[in-house]
């Protein structure tokens, strides 16, 4: 069958349009980057306007370098970044307020409240999350509370909330669709992931309407068709996730004990359990992986606030890079004898939006140990890039003890890692990345797995792409780092990195 898929994989920083042909290869790309907005400590906004204007920009380049009219694209999938919430008026279709992005910390002091009032265990139990200002719930109830005339537009129906997907699903079907997909219903802290639904109880706490919600749909599913007004051709939007379980699609982690870690601003470790709804305990989240013709797959997920976004602070903050791709090689310069037991080992802790999984507190702010006279540019790339995988260590020792605890079979074996996202293209990261959580990192032929993922949910959904069995098997890996650190030096740093983490929570 011809044709082509459109994946638009709009993230944290900027948003990318990619179209795939029908043997899975990428033949157009756009990407643009638009503002962060900080208007006090730990608040982070976007604009919405700024993010549709780059989704219509991306969409618009990726077909001039496919060299193709947007007739040619047989069905459009899309990624998101999670947890953002966007609220807009139902008639005019314009947000009330900027985008609260989901690093934003603003909805502590609700969190705190809620749990000393002993309702960390209800939002568990129905949601798998933790009430913590990372997710949605506490947002939006945020906007109401704080946006004059927000709670009495809502009252009269007037106002729609959605994370991203929702509004540019909104925007690109003119406003006749207003819709969701299960894994992203699954991360706002006011939906039962078990009973797959709005939960009525965590609404009436947060003080939120239901008429502000979207319908949950299918990770496959049929979205609308997108207004002729915006691109010119009706064009099925057949496919959603948010970026993590897309990702997870994309690496064909369909097995229960199959693992993959995304690592893009932030860092996503994300574990199949199947049909199992595992309860963590060890403070990672339960969620939902995907849900395909109304069958639900869970996940355990472990969530890192900041990973790419530190060498984004090395570049931008303190200008010791000018790329990104800089960062492994000054890495690579830092003082050896710390890789010998000796010298200066220095540890970044970037709590610089607060510490996700498995420690999530929402106050810690970023923290540098083991400084000396000649600590210089390239001991703090290397303090960057090893946060990220002591960071991701953790994650994986969390992840191992509760699959251990819930299906002793499914440890058995050797852990592998699938990677993907932009620091993955670090040769030098994923080779420290495999040393220090000691097992192999699998790195994929394709490594936008996050738009890959969106594109298969739509191409299979048409009948374009095969299904998951045969995806599956058609997964490649580009290159596989195995461990080389020897015991005790590995031993040694991740002793360091949990006493930097210990003197930061204190």
């Amino acid at each position: 069958m011809a044709g082509y898929i459109l994946a638009i994989d709009q993230g944290t920083t900027s948003t990318r349009a990619i179209i795939f042909d029908a043997d899975k290869r990428i033949v157009g790309m756009g990407q643009r980057e638009f503002p962060q907005i900080f208007p006090q400590s730990g608040w982070v906004e976007h604009d919405p306007e700024d993010i549709w204007q780059s989704v219509l920009w991306t969409v618009e380049r990726a077909l001039s370098e496919a060299r193709i009219a947007i007739g040619a694209i047989t069905a459009i999938g899309i990624t998101n970044q999670r947890e953002t919430v966007v609220v807009w008026d139902r008639e005019t279709g314009k947000p009330v307020h900027n985008a609260i992005v989901w690093q934003d910390r603003r909805t502590a002091k609700l969190c705190d409240r809620l749990k000393r009032e002993g309702l960390e265990k209800l939002f568990t139990a129905r949601t798998g999350l933790l009430l913590d200002p990372y997710f949605s719930g506490t947002k939006l109830s945020w906007v109401l509370s704080n946006v004059k005339g927000a709670r009495a537009l809502a009252a009269k129906g007037r106002l729609c909330f959605g994370t991203v997907d929702t509004f540019l699903i909104f925007r690109l079907t003119g406003g006749r669709t207003f819709a969701t997909d299960a894994t992203n219903a699954s991360r706002t802290l006011i939906y039962d992931i078990s009973r797959n639904r709005w939960d009525e109880e965590l609404l009436d706490i947060l003080g939120i309407p239901a008429a502000m919600l979207p319908q949950v749909k299918d990770c496959a599913d049929d979205f609308g068709v997108t207004d002729k007004a915006v691109f010119g051709a009706e064009i099925p939007i057949l496919g959603v996730a948010g970026d993590q379980q897309a990702a997870t699609i994309g690496q064909a982690c369909f097995s229960p004990g199959m693992v993959k870690s995304t690592y893009g601003t932030g860092c996503f470790a994300v574990l199949n359990t199947g049909g199992d709804l595992v309860r963590s305990k060890n403070r990672l989240l339960s969620t939902i992986a995907y849900r395909l013709d109304g069958k639900t797959t869970y996940a355990l997920e472990g969530s890192i606030f900041i990973a790419g976004a530190a060498v984004q602070w090395l570049r931008d903050g303190l200008g010791v890079i000018d790329s990104a791709g800089q960062s492994g090689d000054l890495a690579e310069d830092a003082d050896a004898s710390a890789e010998i037991g000796a010298g200066q080992d220095v540890y970044l802790v970037p709590a610089f939006t607060g510490l996700g999984a498995p420690y999530w507190d929402a106050k810690a702010r970023g923290a540098i140990y083991g400084l000396t006279r000649s600590t210089g540019p390239a001991e703090f790339a290397r303090a960057a890039l090893e946060s990220v995988c002591y960071q991701t260590a953790d994650l994986l020792a969390a992840m191992t003890k509760d699959w251990r605890r819930h299906d002793k079979a499914g440890c058995e074996g050797r852990t592998v890692l699938r990677v993907d996202g932009g620091m993955a293209a670090s040769d030098w990261t994923m080779q420290r990345l495999a040393d220090l959580i000691d097992a192999p990192v699998d790195r994929p032929h394709i490594q936008e797995t996050t738009a890959l993922g969106a594109a298969w949910l739509a191409g299979s959904r048409v009948g374009l792409w095969p299904d998951g069995q045969a995806f599956a098997a058609d997964w490649v890996s580009d290159r596989r780092f195995e461990p080389k650190m020897e015991a005790r030096m590995r031993k040694a740093k991740i002793r360091g990195w949990r006493d930097a983490v210990r003197r930061t929570l204190s």
